[in-house]
C-alpha cells in the first residue's frame, strides 16, 4: 500500500461491499480526504498540495486493489460557508449525468455532484444512522434535514417522520431518497421553514417523537436574517427538543463546529439535563472504521427517562 498514508485496503472494500456500502472515505491527510460514492470520487482540500498528493495517491490505489473509478471530482474546504463552491470534475466523462445514487447498508441515496458543495450524504453519520435502524424508533423529528438520510434510515423500520430543513430544494431530494427504497412518504411531513419556530410550534400542538436528530449548521441565518451559532445556540435547541419528549426516548447531538468536541457537547447535554430536571444517559456510537479519529463529526447520543 502507499506509504505514509491510510487508504483503505482491498478487504475492507469487500467488507463494505457485503454490508450493502459503496459511499464511505477512502483517504485522509493532512488538509483533505478523498470518498468514494458508487464508482465516482470526491476528493475535498483545503490546500492545492493536498489535493495533487490525493490525486497522485489515488491513481496508485486504484491500481493497488483493482478498482475502477469512474470519475474523480474535486471541491475546495474554505474557511468561509459563503465560499463554498460546487465540486469540480477532474477526470471521467464530462457528458454523464452528475446525479447518480450510491448506497448504506443497502439503502439507496441520491448524490448530486452538480446541486452545490455538498453532494447529498454525509458519510461520517453511517453509524448513528446504523444506530437508528437497530433502535427502530416510531416518530421521528429530523431537524437540519438535509436530504433525510436519518429519516430514510427511520422510515426503512417503519417509523413516521417529520422534517424539517430550510432548503426546499434539500427536502424534494429526500422526497426523492425515499422514492429510491420504495418508501411511501404519506406518513412523513417535510417543512421548509427554521428549526427553532417549528419546534415552537410543534411544541404547542403537543406533539410528540421518541427520537430527535439534532444536527445544526455551525452558523446559518433564518428567514428573517437572525444568526444561528451553533456555540452559542444549541444548548437553547435542546432544551426546546425536551419539550416533544414523554418517556424514554434518544435525541442525537451532532456538530462539525471545530471547537465542539464530543466533550463540549456531553457538558452541553449534562447542563441541559440539569436545567430541565430531566434524567438521561449519553452514549456515543463506535467511530467509522474508514475515518481517523477527530476526523469525523462529533456526535453524542443522549437517551431521556
Amino acid at each position: 500500500m502507499i506509504a505514509n498514508s491510510q487508504w483503505v485496503d482491498r478487504g475492507l472494500l469487500d467488507a463494505f461491499k457485503a454490508e450493502g456500502t459503496d459511499a464511505h472515505r477512502l483517504c485522509t491527510i493532512d488538509n483533505g480526504w478523498a470518498e468514494r460514492f458508487g464508482r465516482d470520487i470526491l476528493i475535498s482540500f483545503r490546500t492545492t498540495a493536498a489535493r495533487d498528493r490525493l490525486i497522485l495517491e489515488l491513481k496508485e490505489w486504484e491500481r493497488s486493489v483493482e478498482f475502477s473509478i469512474d470519475r474523480v471530482f474535486a471541491r475546495f474546504l474554505p474557511k468561509q460557508n459563503e465560499e463554498r463552491e460546487t465540486p469540480k470534475l477532474l477526470s471521467g466523462n464530462g457528458d454523464e449525468n452528475l446525479q447518480t445514487v450510491a448506497t448504506e447498508h443497502h439503502l439507496k441515496f441520491g448524490i448530486d455532484f452538480g446541486a452545490g458543495y455538498s453532494v447529498g450524504l454525509f458519510v461520517d453519520q453511517r453509524e448513528n444512522r446504523r444506530f437508528v435502524r437497530q433502535t427502530k424508533p416510531k416518530r421521528v423529528l429530523n431537524c437540519f434535514a438535509y436530504t433525510c438520510s436519518f429519516s430514510v434510515a427511520a422510515a426503512s423500520g417503519s417509523a413516521q417522520t417529520v422534517n424539517v430543513d430550510l432548503s426546499k430544494k434539500s427536502l424534494e431530494r429526500a422526497r426523492q431518497n425515499f422514492v429510491l427504497n420504495s418508501l411511501s412518504t404519506q406518513a412523513h411531513k417535510f417543512i421548509a421553514d427554521d428549526v427553532r419556530p417549528v419546534l415552537q410550534r410543534l411544541a404547542r400542538r403537543g406533539e410528540r417523537f421518541d427520537m430527535i436528530i439534532l444536527d445544526p449548521p455551525t452558523f446559518s441565518r433564518t428567514k428573517r436574517g437572525e444568526a444561528f451559532h451553533v456555540e452559542k445556540d444549541f444548548e437553547e435547541l435542546i432544551v426546546s427538543a425536551f419539550e416533544l419528549i414523554d418517556g424514554d426516548a434518544r435525541i442525537l447531538l451532532s456538530t462539525n463546529c471545530e471547537t465542539l468536541n464530543e466533550e463540549a457537547l456531553e457538558r452541553m447535554a449534562r447542563y441541559c439535563l440539569k436545567l430541565s430536571r430531566r434524567a438521561g444517559s449519553l452514549h456515543r456510537q463506535p467511530l467509522p472504521v474508514d475515518f481517523p479519529p477527530g476526523t469525523a463529526a462529533s456526535t453524542i447520543w443522549l437517551t431521556l427517562r
